[in-house]
């Protein structure tokens, strides 16, 4: 009877080796392959030409009305920026062109620089605790609006007559803590 044990544990060593593998596994269907959500795309729908002179389909080449993945996700996600660079500009309406000029003049073309110029004025110098703390860069500072306060000059400024700009912005003044967390 030993005769008949090796072969036995010989094919059983042989299923445990085999079983091991990756590939087996695959091939026997004992691992589940899932497709990955991130790279499934959609085809674009077929459409009919206006004319049946069609030219002669060039072999790999994209099909006319598909737009590559990475600029339909950033037309999704900022469709501005995807008609700045390139995409179909439509035409304004006249609906549009009454707003725009409705809105009054335009900004100068250095307003993001005379913004950020101003919002680093209110800064306030951090004490030694903060720089010790946060020692750390934080973003750019800016003021915090009184969202009530500005409510109530906008609507003043309407009643008299007057532009929007007129008048002081209110701001939001920082609370002094008191007590044990006031000393730091």
């Amino acid at each position: 009877m030993p005769t008949m044990k090796l072969p036995v544990f010989a094919a059983s060593l042989a299923v445990l080796a085999l079983a091991g593998c990756g590939d087996v596994e695959r091939t026997f269907g004992l691992v589940r392959d899932t497709p990955d959500e991130f790279t499934v795309e959609t085809r674009a729908p077929l459409s009919m030409p206006p004319s049946y002179n069609l030219p002669a389909p060039s072999p790999g080449a994209l099909r006319p009305q598909e737009v590559p993945s990475n600029v339909a996700a950033e037309a999704a996600l900022a469709p501005e920026t995807a008609l700045a660079n390139g995409g179909p500009a439509a035409p304004s309406t006249v609906g549009q062109q009454a707003l725009v000029a409705q809105a009054g003049p335009a900004a100068p073309a250095d307003i993001r620089a005379r913004m950020n110029a101003e919002a680093g004025l209110d800064r306030a110098s951090p004490s030694l605790t903060d720089r010790l703390m946060f020692w750390q860069s934080s973003g750019p500072a800016g003021t915090v609006l009184d969202p009530v306060a500005e409510s109530r000059r906008l609507r003043e400024n309407a009643a008299l007559g007057q532009p929007a700009t007129s008048g002081a912005t209110p701001a939001q003044t920082e609370k002094k803590s008191s007590g044990f967390l006031g000393i730091f």
